[in-house]
């Protein structure tokens, strides 16, 4: 899977990417993802992050992950599908930020936050959701299975 990383912050280390990387690459063995999926994850600050979330979202605050899928299809749409296309899955937008402050307020690493970030916007450009008790059960349950087997669990 190509993963397509972009700091808007410079406050990532390297290190970071490398362990999201994994992260990503461990949900997409988990969830049977093409190895010519891509996805794209960007790193922005609280400002940043609010204005796309009142842009897209109609809510004006920052957040801490936004997902954009690029891979819903629409009815009537046809699949375009081959060996040698690559999948674009979306872009996954993260506030550092926020990270930052969820990690202190949950008392746990800013590495595990950044990696339930990534692992939460990666599963929602999966189709995963959290609208009703039943769905956020499902995808908290698969987040923290991912987390926990790559040693970032509670």
């Amino acid at each position: 899977m190509e993963i397509d990383f972009q700091d808007n912050t410079d406050l990532v280390p390297e290190s970071h990417f490398e362990l999201i990387k994994g992260l990503l690459e461990l949900t997409a063995k988990k969830e049977d993802v093409s190895n010519h999926a891509e996805v794209s994850v960007t790193f922005v600050n609280n400002e940043e992050i609010q204005v796309i979330n009142r842009d897209y979202r109609n809510i004006d605050k920052p957040t801490d992950v936004i997902s954009f899928a690029l891979e819903e299809q629409v009815d009537g749409e046809m699949d375009i599908v081959g060996e040698d296309v690559p999948i674009a899955l979306g872009d996954i937008i993260i506030s550092v930020e926020k990270a930052k402050e969820q990690a202190k307020d949950y008392n746990h690493s800013f590495e595990r936050e950044l990696g339930f970030l990534a692992v939460h916007g990666f599963l929602h450009l999966l189709g995963y959701d959290h609208m009703t008790e039943e769905d956020e059960k499902k995808m908290f349950q698969k987040q923290e299975e991912i987390l926990g087997e790559y040693n970032l669990g509670r």
